[in-house]
């Protein structure tokens, strides 16, 4: 196994919980089959966890209780649609500053970003994560800003855990999603559980030695209860009411996995083919980290979905 230095390594695990995720080194054991390749990482992959700073200038902060714990959402108001843009594992609001202004240059739609607990400027909640949390955290949010119909929901990796709960709870807010190589419920087998699962516990044991970093609390906080809320996820089924664009990354979270990388395209498509208000695009050339490495291609679906449903 090659070896990656320590900065690499909190970069990587920054990106992946896509649901652990075996993405978290980039390179990790074999688990399951055997001869079967292990989930990497793309080596293009890069994010990191900022403390929430780089806000579009025109973004103005609010500070929103939720269940005995703040959040923060940053909010470039305008008219139309409020287009909604959540990060994906270990990542934070800063994640969409190039993005966030564009849209809102083009289209004039309020545009939020948000923190999820512990992350960000948002105050730390203990215990494992809990996507049902998340939805109640965004819910609120988005009450106290009277944002309530015509919400464009943007999500990257496991934000489409988040998106998926969301919108099945709230489908009168939501009028289309964009769904960034997103979690999303077909993937998540037994099977594929398991692998993930196990190719990532030595990434968890690893983020335990360094508990209170952004990304290695979210890491381990996913793992605490990871086999069941995500065998609850992989029965959770998207409304038809609310149409969807489903993006897929070229490369996948599991660029050096043939197998996996195929199953999450699978996923992907299975997912698309259940409505038919669904599209699936392929961001050609990109890793899993699909808006920093393709931010046009991002921008030119989202704003596909805010003049459909204009």
């Amino acid at each position: 196994m090659s070896r990656i230095r320590p900065s690499h390594r909190r970069t990587r695990r920054a990106l992946s919980a896509v649901a652990l995720l075996a993405v978290t080194a980039g390179v990790v054991t074999a688990c399951g089959e055997e001869n079967s390749a292990a989930p990497k990482a793309s080596p293009k992959a890069t994010a990191s966890t900022s403390s929430g700073t780089g806000q579009a200038d025109a973004s103005k902060l609010r500070m929103i209780d939720s269940a005995g714990h703040r959040v923060a959402f940053h909010i470039t108001a305008g008219r139309g649609p409020a287009i909604v843009l959540d990060s994906g594992g270990g990542e934070d609001s800063s994640y969409w500053k190039d993005i966030a202004p564009r849209l809102h240059a083009d289209t004039g739609a309020t545009v939020i970003t948000y923190d999820r607990a512990g992350l960000g400027q948002s105050e730390v909640v203990p215990g494992p994560w809990d996507v049902e949390g998340a939805v109640s955290d965004l819910k609120t949010g988005l009450t106290e800003l009277g944002v309530t119909k015509d919400v464009i929901l943007v999500s990257h990796s496991q934000a489409g855990e988040v998106a998926t709960y969301f919108t099945s709870e709230n489908p009168k807010m939501v009028s289309g999603s964009v769904l960034v190589d997103a979690n999303l419920p077909p993937f998540f087998t037994d099977q594929e559980i398991a692998r993930l699962a196990a190719a990532s516990q030595p990434e968890v044991d690893a983020a335990k030695k360094d508990p209170d970093t952004p990304a290695n609390r979210q890491l381990i906080q996913t793992a605490e209860n990871f086999t069941p809320a995500h065998q609850a996820y992989n029965k959770m089924s998207w409304p038809d009411s609310v149409p969807a664009d489903v993006i897929v990354s070229e490369k996948t979270p599991f660029d050096g996995s043939p197998e996996d990388a195929q199953r999450w395209r699978d996923a992907a498509a299975t997912f698309a083919k259940q409505a038919p208000n669904r599209t699936l695009v392929t961001a050609t050339g990109s890793s899993h980290d699909v808006p920093k490495d393709r931010p046009d291609f991002v921008v030119e679906q989202i704003e596909k979905m805010v003049s459909a449903q204009g």
